[in-house]
């Protein structure tokens, strides 16, 4: 039996979402060539062929487009990530993944200002476009719990070393690889300090689990006792009255 043939509205989805990517493409060529917070939207919609206010049926605003262009950024990043080869030698897998990231940044500046830059005052990603954003993270955390790498403040500090090696490619070697030389050391030293880390925080532990011995507080708290003496109050013995003596009326 052969497969139904596709609805008309299966057929104008397709083209919907052929043309969507088109302005997406376009709208990349564009910030390039002017800039990520100067693009024109009669600009785009005359590269695809579109009145400007058609282009409207697509993005509703300005804040939308780039929300597509976020999206599709990260999916781009996604794409390079995944494409890299596998390694026995999870180490090296972190090592080649940071310097994917710093290759994929000095690639394209505007899409590096996008993607990890606030550039665009009042741009916030929607929820759907931030889970792609989302997806490519878990990739790059498992990449880290591959090399034994699972706190959550380790995986900031590693975040943070990546961002500054991408951020310095872009600004001061555009289009280099100066600051993806460097990376392998820079992933050396993050593991290379997240094992002394560990063994101090094993070491202060394991201390002070040797101090405080079961049983030490409950053997401690009789000789306290036996110290300090029970205070108990002396008879108290009314003295006799001299009936001679008057009684002073109070003041």
């Amino acid at each position: 039996m052969s497969p139904a043939p596709p609805s008309t509205t299966d057929r104008r989805r397709e083209r919907h979402l052929a043309k969507l990517a088109t302005i997406v493409a376009e709208a990349w060529a564009l910030a390039q060539r002017d800039g990520l917070a100067a693009i024109s939207l009669r600009d785009l919609a005359d590269q695809v062929g579109l009145r400007q206010p058609s282009l409207y049926a697509y993005f509703d605003s300005k804040l939308a487009l780039y929300d597509a262009m976020f999206a599709d950024g990260n999916r781009q990043l996604i794409e390079v990530v995944t494409a890299l080869p596998e390694h026995d030698d999870p180490h090296e897998a972190l090592v080649e993944f940071a310097e994917a990231l710093t290759r994929f940044s000095a690639a394209d500046t505007v899409r590096h200002q996008l993607l990890f830059q606030r550039t665009i005052p009042g741009f916030e990603p929607s929820p759907e476009s931030y889970a792609v954003a989302e997806e490519f993270y878990a990739i790059g955390q498992q990449r880290l719990a591959a090399a034994g790498v699972s706190d959550p403040g380790d995986v900031d500090i590693f975040t943070a070393l990546v961002s500054g090696l991408a951020h310095q490619q872009v600004a001061n070697d555009p289009g280099g690889d100066r600051w993806v030389r460097v990376a392998r050391r820079v992933v050396d030293m993050f593991l290379a300090e997240v094992a002394r880390h560990r063994r101090s925080t094993a070491t202060a532990t394991s201390k002070k689990a040797s101090t405080a011995t079961p049983g030490s507080a409950t053997k401690r708290a009789p000789r306290a006792a036996a110290q300090k003496p029970a205070q108990t109050k002396p008879a108290q013995t009314k003295p006799a009255q001299k009936k001679s003596a008057p009684r002073k009326a109070p003041r």
